[in-house]
Formats: structure tokens, sequence, C-alpha cells
């Protein structure tokens, strides 16, 4: 039996019983357990129609939509955090918002509008607020997607999508400080091509160097760039940072990296403390000869990972051209530990924000 409750903005059919109490939120892996409820909206004869939220679950469709065919397909990370008053708070939003209709232009698809994206996502978390882990436990990621849903077999833009927004309980994303390739052999993305935007193809390309990294012991690849394959840019769920002598480095975007909300946090917040920090911050192409110099040098201190899933992850070492660059333990870094209490503690409601970074639901 389900529930129907008719608000001005959504029709929204509630479960009678929620899954809730069969989870163990100290024990949650990454991205396989769903909560209660879903949102969807159709776009179709040049707009969006009315707005649905329902009991999580099958969507039927046919073998011929389009995304399966021709890859217009594009989706965004978030998460909302519990308070320290038991509030639901959510990080940047908007800039999720605006790079999802980034990712959406550039696979000729339509924007979705504010209302229905941010107003989405409140109304999704409210209603399953108890899905949302404690502080020590976890946070709720947030999966808005988009994808085409002609059932045409032909080469063109879809005139028919499917917006949704599911979310899922997390744990961390990497539990233990991360070990990359840096591989010459595949490249993520070009110059022109979809590197910036948040599209499924792009993490479908990754899949097998992805594999091959990981039989070798490593968690992940650090990509270079297509062209010299030398300049770093990012690795598969994180951008990436390195803290070289006083300067903390990250690949300048150069069209081929994706632009991300937490890196731009990171960013931000180096520059507004590097005083007290002792550091600069630079933006730049950065090669992985470069970085080889410097760990000779012993000037190699940090690297880590910043993403939405991953928030900062440590890197513990990198492999390239058959030997590893191993850095000091996690205990010895002064950069990565504090970036990751200072976010921590901003998107939880610990710290003030002086950014309007943190938006609270109702």
């Amino acid at each position: 039996m389900l529930v129907d409750v008719i608000s001005p903005k959504f029709k929204t059919t509630c479960v009678t019983q929620s899954r809730r109490s069969e989870i163990d939120m100290n024990n949650i892996p990454f991205g396989k357990i769903f909560s209660d409820h879903m949102y969807i909206v159709k776009y179709e004869n040049g707009k969006w129609g009315q707005p649905e939220i329902k009991p999580y679950g099958t969507m039927e469709m046919t073998p011929s939509i389009s995304a399966l065919h021709y890859g217009q397909a594009i989706f965004e990370g978030m998460k909302a955090y519990r308070g320290q008053n038991d509030e639901v708070l959510l990080f940047r939003p908007k800039d999720n918002l605006r790079r999802f209709n980034h990712s959406a232009n550039r696979l000729c698809m339509p924007e979705v509008t504010e209302e229905l994206f941010i107003d989405g996502v409140k109304e999704l978390v409210k209603l399953d607020k108890q899905w949302i882990p404690s502080p020590e436990q976890g946070t709720l990621y947030i999966r808005p997607c988009m994808f085409a849903i002609d059932e045409a077999v032909g080469v063109k833009a879809s005139d028919s999508y499917l917006f949704v927004i599911f979310t899922c309980p997390v744990g961390p994303y990497y539990k233990e400080p991360v070990n990359l390739l840096a591989t010459k052999e595949y490249t993520r993305a070009a110059i022109g091509g979809m590197g910036n935007a948040k599209a499924a193809g792009n993490y479908a390309a990754a899949l097998l160097p992805d594999k091959i990294a990981k039989s070798q012991g490593y968690h992940n690849v650090l990509w270079l760039d297509a062209r010299l394959h030398q300049y770093i840019e990012e690795c598969g769920t994180m951008n990436i940072f390195f803290v070289i002598g006083n300067s903390v480095v990250t690949p300048q975007l150069t069209g081929t990296i994706l632009a991300g909300v937490t890196r731009d946090s990171v960013i931000r917040l180096l520059m507004d403390n590097a005083e007290t920090l002792g550091v600069t911050v630079e933006k730049r192409r950065i090669s992985i000869y470069e970085l080889d110099e410097a760990y000779n040098q012993r000037e190699f201190h940090e690297a880590f990972g910043a993403g939405t899933a991953a928030v900062i992850s440590h890197i513990n070492k990198i492999g390239f051209a058959g030997r590893d660059m191993v850095l000091p333990p996690v205990s010895e870094r002064k950069i990565g530990p504090w970036l990751y209490k200072t976010l921590y503690e901003i998107q939880t409601g610990i710290l003030p924000d002086p950014y309007g970074w943190v938006v609270k639901v109702d």
C-alpha cells in the first residue's frame, strides 16, 4: 500500500513502510544501499513536465532509448549532512546545478531549472531525512542524473529526457590512503572533448585502465594529458593536489579537467589561510617529470585528491615508469588533514560558514 500526498509543486507517493530499520549505518558500503524515494520529471515537447516523488525502484524503458546508443547521459554528485542540531545541510547545491547545466549543454541536452533541481533535492532529502547518517557514520549521497529517452535509432539529439534524483547513505569512499598509477597508454580526455562535463561516457572510458591499475596494486589511475602524455590532469574520481616545497599545486582547468566543487572549495580555503599555513597556492600545468624531480629532491611532501564522494583523500604513493613515489604517512602531513577537518566542520555546521556554501533544508 502506498500513500499519495499532493503538494503545490510535486505529486508525492510515499512508502508506508521504510526500509531504513534494515540498514546498519555503522557498516555502509558506498553506493549500494538506496533510500526509500526518488524524484522524476520528464522533458518532452520542448518543456519540463510535472515533477513526481515516488518509491525508489525500477523504471520501465525500451532497449531503443537514445541514451543506450548515443550516450546522452549526465549526472552530478552531492551530499546532505546531518548538522549539530539535527538540521539537514547541503553543500554548494547551486554550484552543482551550474555544472549539471554545463554538462547538459555540452551533450546537447536541455537545461534544468533551479526550481526543478534545488527544490527537487530539498524535497527528496526532507522526505528521506531518516536516511542521513550521523556525522560519525557518514553522509547522504545525492545523485541527480539525466538521460535521453527517445525511442529511435538514429544519430541525433533526443527530443525527450528523464531527470531523476535518488539518494543513498554512504560511508567513506576510500577507507585508506590511495595508491595511483600514472599511465601513458590511455588518456581520459582531449582538448575539445567532454573532459570538463560530468558525462557517463567519461567514466566508461576509464574502467579498463582502472582495472589494469587495480591488478597492479593501485586504487586508481592518475591521468596525463592526451597530447604530450606528461602533464597531470586528475584521477578517476577526484581532482588532484600536490604539496611541493611550500606550494600547493593543482592542475589548471584546461577544458579537459572536471571543475570540481570540492576543488574550488579547497583552493578558496587554502588561499584565505595561506599565511597561517605557510603556503602559496598555484593553479598551473604540472608534469609527472616535475613531480618525479621534486620527489628525488625530497621536496614532494603530500598529495591528496578532492571530490564530493571522496572529500579529501590522502595519496599514499604514485607509480610511474616502473617505480613508486611513496609519500610520508598521514600522521606527518599538515595540509591534507587540515583541509579535511576544516571542510568537514563547515559542511556539518561545527565551524561558521563565511562563504555562504552551506544551505539549510528547512
